[in-house]
């Protein structure tokens, strides 16, 4: 049930994740209310949502479907534990998924967020070399800049300072490869880069440095959201599935951002038309209603398991929320809500509308850089000498008063708006940002 009051009584109580709390505590933003494109604030204003949420409300706000089918299951079947029982939903669901996944990811294994995906991707690839035999290879590439949630396992591979620095010793047998985000050579750069392929040759070092049979799975965001829309150069990740197969290396696409529709196909494996080993997803599965994520694998990694007696568990791994029945209707309704309304290929036929309305923005005040590919897209902003992250953060509140939902990582603008967008509302998004740069100091 819903406060029947617009604003908490008391904001203390609520330690708010990935915030500056002094400063939201000081003059809240708060949210009370949504439908398609837009949030409605406590003070009863309209902001057009510029980030669909947190990347995951591919399909705007409060459909009717999706809805419809969490109370219809909420009042028939709310819990079910996914350890040697089942129910339908989740099975019907997993089935669906594999329907759009690219061709040879045969298997679903059900989380409750992007991060655990990670670690469930983690554990399996370390998992699958121990059930052939080669239990050596236990070592994970991640890359610089790369963002893969933040429980251990996601921190360690990943590539954020700001993620890592804090919390200590993190997991050992972890390189990195160097990011992709060249801006010298591809600054301004409408869809993939040209130039940088060559730093998927770094993976082919740091097998030589290590020894690939030490090695056992390369994880990397096929296209890196939340450090700031890097984009793979035109060739990269096609170097990347070849070193990995040469080497018995294990490929895993993180795909929490890109999946179910961002980029104009249901993942970013096919737009690119590069199949990895493992894939991890969340955010869009459940048009963000409900949390749930899905790890994909091909039928190669899941019947490595699938050994020993018939009665033994095979993989000592999971959630007590694991294909929850709530969770797994939200995920059914979602993707017929895709489906029908063809969302998918509404992402695909704005794209071009949406990179022009995007790099419009070139030569505005403070932009240095504009990155984008599928509907996302960045805008990258000369931070203010002495004080990162600043301008961007001006820029941000300066938006949500103007009416759009904007998105910043250090001095970088990102979006990516529900794949419902009409062209008017990518009008007035990034007229509306223009004018907020216009503005800054």
């Amino acid at each position: 049930m819903a406060l029947d009051r617009k604003t908490p009584n008391d904001l203390n109580a609520f330690w708010m994740p990935f915030t500056a709390n002094r400063q939201f505590k000081k003059a809240p933003r708060m949210f009370v209310g949504a439908k398609d494109m837009h949030y409605t604030t406590a003070e009863g204003r309209q902001v057009l949502d510029g980030t669909a949420g947190l990347w995951c409300c591919n399909a705007g706000h409060c459909r009717p479907k999706i809805s419809e089918a969490i109370a219809r299951q909420a009042a028939e079947l709310d819990y079910a534990p996914a350890f040697q029982m089942g129910h339908p939903a989740a099975f019907e669901l997993a089935n669906r998924i594999i329907e759009i996944a690219p061709e040879g990811m045969e298997h679903v294994f059900y989380t409750n967020s992007g991060s655990e995906s990670v670690e469930t991707a983690l554990k399996l690839a370390i998992g699958y070399h121990r059930a052939r035999g080669e239990g050596s290879r236990t070592r994970l590439i991640g890359r610089e800049r790369g963002y893969h949630g933040v429980n251990f396992g996601g921190i360690s591979v990943g590539g954020i300072v700001t993620n890592r620095k804090m919390f200590g010793t993190l997991l050992a047998g972890v390189d990195h490869l160097p990011h992709t985000h060249l801006p010298a050579q591809n600054a301004f750069t409408k869809g993939q880069p040209e130039h940088g392929a060559h730093l998927a040759d770094e993976l082919e070092r740091i097998v030589a440095l290590h020894g690939a049979d030490t090695i056992a799975a390369v994880i990397v965001e096929p296209m890196s959201g939340s450090t700031g829309v890097l984009l793979p150069p035109k060739g990269y990740l096609e170097k990347l599935r070849a070193i990995t197969k040469k080497h018995g290396i294990l490929l895993i696409f993180d795909e929490v951002i890109t999946g179910y529709g961002r980029l104009g196909a249901p993942f970013a494996a096919q737009h690119y038309g590069v199949t990895p080993d493992i894939m991890t997803t969340a955010k869009g599965l459940t048009n963000g209603v409900i949390p749930m994520g899905a790890v994909i694998t091909t039928a190669e990694v899941h019947d490595a398991f699938m050994q020993g007696p018939e009665h033994m568990i095979e993989l000592f791994h999971g959630y007590t929320y694991s294909g929850n029945p709530v969770a797994a209707a939200a995920g059914i309704a979602t993707l017929e809500t895709y489906k029908e309304e063809g969302l998918f290929e509404r992402a695909a036929e704005l794209a071009p509308y949406w990179q022009e309305a995007l790099h419009s923005l070139k030569g505005t005040r403070h932009v240095i850089d504009i990155r984008n590919e599928g509907l996302i897209g960045a805008v990258e902003l000369e931070p203010i000498a002495g004080t990162p992250a600043k301008r961007a953060f001006d820029a941000f509140l300066k938006a949500y008063e103007k009416g759009i939902l904007i998105r910043t990582t250090g001095d970088i603008i990102a979006m990516s708006p529900p794949l419902i967008i009409e062209k008017a509302h990518i009008d007035q998004l990034i007229g509306t940002l223009k004018e907020v740069l216009d503005t800054l100091e």
